[in-house]
């Protein structure tokens, strides 16, 4: 295999999987050309507890997703995910040089509304813009041009934990790859598996994941509100073990194949085999009986979800109502829970506007990763790309120049 530089690489770097997505660019979108996966025990929560494990896993994705592709990886973007993610939502005011706005000031402006204070132990990782005001008109999504004496901005913004971003950073660099762009997962997933009419009329994105759900909240065709909850499908999976008297990974395998989130839509009379622990003789239980099991749980991760979009003042602006993604969301019945929770239409959210191997993934588990490609491609597209990277002065030395700037900006 040869190197080439067409194509671009998103590793989804998660609790329970590593996830790598190779891609070109194509008269169509995103062309997926390779996909790999590998189990991944070296995270909890997000957060990295595990380097030697996480490395392997992520040589293993990378190996198989450029196999497939017939190409030699070298650089990728990386996904960011955890309970240590913060989002916030920030402003920023500068004067118009000249009175009409230049692309210098909306730079100015947008370097003004990053500059939250931020504690030792933390750093900043993203910032989206949501609008810009000149003057006394609100509402502006691109100010370049406008006439006026004053410029506001007001963006969203996501730090993390510098500890935790640099352990992944490490895994990532002993893997023997380069770092294109960091980007943090709610963020890429909402790339993958949003359209642009359910972004502008308000939208909620729930991402649930093995260790964590990730909620990101649209409205106006921005990002207004992020947040990372600390329960996700390996709690579920605890559950089935417990409750089943089988092995975790039997739990996992189970909960998978044959687990539903809402009791009244299995078949009081399907049965299912459970492995037993200690070399016990395996048992007979019936699907409903683990359907018990799981719903309390969900209910709670979403009761959990409700709480959260209530807690961020959108809850009545949301007009295109709940996306699911993530693995835990191939879970039969989810939606049909979500629906009655939340008194709003559900859907489940999978990679969308792609080709190639879209059958590959054309899963909620993909999503991450596709996003992550995605943002790639717009990155390099984007006129705007080049103004971010001459504002970024994100402190990550260590990676070297090059890398404090590009890190924290391509997405």
């Amino acid at each position: 295999m040869g190197r080439r530089d067409d194509f671009v690489v998103g590793l989804d770097i998660g609790t329970r999987h590593v996830r790598a997505v190779v891609a070109e660019a194509d008269e169509k979108g995103v062309h997926i050309t390779g996909i790999g996966q590998a189990d991944g025990l070296g995270l909890r929560g997000g957060t990295v507890v595990n380097i030697e494990s996480t490395t392997r896993a992520i040589q293993k994705a990378i190996d198989d997703a450029g196999r497939m592709a017939g190409c030699e990886v070298g650089r990728v973007y990386v996904s960011v995910g955890g309970q240590h993610l913060e989002g916030s939502n920030s402003q920023g005011v500068v004067a118009i040089k000249d009175g009409e706005v230049s692309e210098d000031d909306r730079d100015r402006v947008l370097d003004a509304a990053r500059a939250i204070k931020l504690s030792s132990d933390r750093e900043f990782l993203q910032m989206l813009p949501q609008k810009f005001r000149v003057d006394d008109t609100e509402g502006i999504r691109d100010p370049i041009g406008i006439t006026g004496v004053r410029l506001e901005a007001r963006v969203h913004v996501i730090t993390g934990a510098k500890a935790s971003l640099q352990n992944l950073r490490r895994c990532v660099i002993q893997s023997e790859l380069d770092i294109a762009g960091i980007g943090a997962s709610p963020l890429a997933a909402s790339s993958a598996t949003l359209y642009d009419d359910e972004k502008e009329l308000g939208v909620v994105l729930v991402d649930i994941g093995a260790g964590t759900t990730d909620v990101s909240i649209w409205h106006d065709d921005a990002l207004v509100h992020t947040a990372v909850l600390p329960f996700g499908g390996n709690h579920v999976t605890s559950d089935v073990a417990f409750g089943l008297r089988t092995p975790r990974a039997e739990a996992e395998r189970i909960k998978c194949r044959s687990g539903c989130a809402t009791v009244h839509l299995v078949d009081e009379e399907d049965i299912i085999e459970v492995p037993s622990v200690g070399g016990r003789q395996p048992t007979e239980q019936s699907r409903q009986f683990l359907a018990e099991i799981i719903e309390p749980r969900v209910s709670e991760i979403l009761e959990m979800v409700r709480e959260e979009v209530r807690k961020s003042g959108y809850q009545e602006l949301l007009a295109s109502g709940i996306v699911l993604t993530g693995g835990t969301a191939n879970l039969e019945g989810i939606s049909d829970m979500a629906e009655e929770i939340f008194g709003t239409p559900v859907r489940i959210g999978v990679p969308e506007n792609i080709s190639g191997l879209k059958d590959m993934v054309a899963d909620p588990s993909f999503s991450v990763a596709v996003g992550l490609v995605k943002h790639g491609f717009a990155a390099a597209e984007s006129a705007q790309f080049e103004a971010y990277r001459r504002s970024q002065n994100s402190p990550m030395n260590w990676l070297g120049e090059r890398m404090r700037r590009v890190a924290s900006i391509f997405f």
